[in-house]
């Protein structure tokens, strides 16, 4: 079997934790013979191939205004007409064609969309290939793929993200097989439209447990509480409502807050958290960051797919305060391995910081019921395992359409 995955970043270029579970999906399928090949883009115009751990990566210079990918943050205009192109980006499909000819696939693996667009959709349809599309976020609904506006998470789709993605859900039908990393993310993309007529799954990412080493830190009676945050610094992640929340906190107490982001909401950041109790300490490995926390904090304010970061702050034994929406009820499970606070209930969220301070044995609790509360995910084998049976039966489903048509008679 010979797969191409098409994602708009690859390693060393992480956006987020659809590129490290796509690098873990490829690397983990290489290693079960399967012939693997990466197409993603790049910050250098035309078509060039590298080599990441052995997986052969092809790189596309992006055919829009500039590449997705860079701290800072380019104006509103800029952004406006990058979208628009990004509806249809015709001149992306000339990639992926140079790359299917090259490599003569079996079937092509699309991950996040954004700055390819559906249009590899067509391309792929047009060389006969079955397409397996995986959904991380929303930009399928949502330009910003978040589905994230005025400091809220949307319930439906605005006007303009509607026209934005005029026709995406017929374009869709072409997917044979669609994979949400959620229930929460595949029900909304379903409940929409899309993918009529394809096989749809849910498949939990997977996270090696060689990386996480269980060690507990919330056991320990430290003082003052540590409470810490891991992931992107945006403004859909509710950065700023925990930073309000915890200078509030009436108890002695630091928050650690690891991760990157724009560089201009950084210092929006920074500039808010008055409180010396506070440190950022930029881009962190999560075995090295949650040994040294008591509680981990989710508070995404947009309806986060999955979260794999309350998966691995479990995985090391340190309970979670999570947001309680999209997909991460399906990780966080209130009262058993953290407790679940609102967007809507701005309080909320320091009464949960709070409650833990208050009641350290429920806190012990949680810890201690955090690893085993998601063991299974706590390996890749099940997940690559997952995705080799999708694949295959994708392909199986595919050749018997092709082989029960009619074969034409000449007049």
């Amino acid at each position: 079997m010979k797969i191409l995955f098409i994602n708009s970043l690859y390693a060393p270029h992480i956006g987020g934790g659809a590129e490290i579970i796509l690098q873990r999906t490829v690397e983990g399928l290489q290693s079960q013979g399967v012939d693997v090949t990466v197409l993603a883009t790049g910050p250098e115009p035309g078509l060039s191939l590298s080599w990441v751990n052995d997986v052969k990566v092809y790189r596309a210079g992006l055919l829009n205004g500039y590449w997705h990918f860079g701290q800072q943050r380019p104006g509103r205009l800029a952004r406006f007409g990058w979208h628009l192109r990004d509806r249809y980006n015709a001149g992306m499909r000339l990639y992926v064609r140079e790359v299917l000819a090259a490599e003569q696939v079996d079937l092509v693996v699309c991950h996040n969309l954004c700055g390819w667009s559906v249009s590899v959709w067509d391309e792929i349809t047009q060389a006969g290939l079955p397409i397996v599309q995986v959904l991380h976020d929303m930009y399928l609904l949502c330009p910003s793929s978040n589905m994230f506006k005025n400091g809220k998470s949307c319930q439906e789709q605005c006007a303009l993200c509607r026209q934005m993605r005029q026709g995406h859900a017929q374009h869709s039908a072409q997917v044979d097989a669609v994979v949400g990393v959620s229930r929460y993310v595949l029900d909304q993309l379903l409940h929409e439209g899309y993918f009529r007529g394809s096989q749809s799954h849910v498949l939990h990412n997977g996270n090696p447990a060689s990386l996480l080493n269980g060690l507990s830190s919330c056991a320990k009676d430290s003082s003052p509480l540590r409470f810490g945050y891991i992931g992107t610094l945006s403004e859909a992640k509710g950065l700023r409502w925990l930073i309000e929340q915890f200078q509030r906190l009436p108890f002695d107490a630091t928050l650690q807050i690891a991760g990157r982001g724009q560089l201009d909401y950084e210092a929006q950041l920074k500039k808010l958290a008055t409180s010396p109790r506070i440190s950022f300490v930029g881009y962190q490995k999560p075995e090295n960051f949650y040994p040294h926390i008591d509680v981990a904090i989710v508070p995404s304010l947009w309806a986060e797919p999955f979260g794999m970061v309350a998966v691995e702050a479990c995985a090391c034994s340190v309970p979670v305060i999570a947001s309680g929406q999209g997909g991460l009820p399906e990780i966080i499970y209130d009262q058993i391995n953290g407790l679940l606070c609102s967007p809507e209930d701005r309080d909320s969220l320091g009464e949960a910081m709070l409650r833990l301070y208050q009641q350290p044995q429920l806190r012990a609790k949680l810890g201690a019921q955090a690893r085993a509360s998601v063991a299974a995910l706590l390996s890749l084998e099940p997940m690559i395992e997952g995705y080799l049976n999708i694949f295959t039966h994708t392909l199986q489903r595919k050749k018997v359409r092709y082989d029960s048509k009619p074969i034409s008679q000449s007049v």
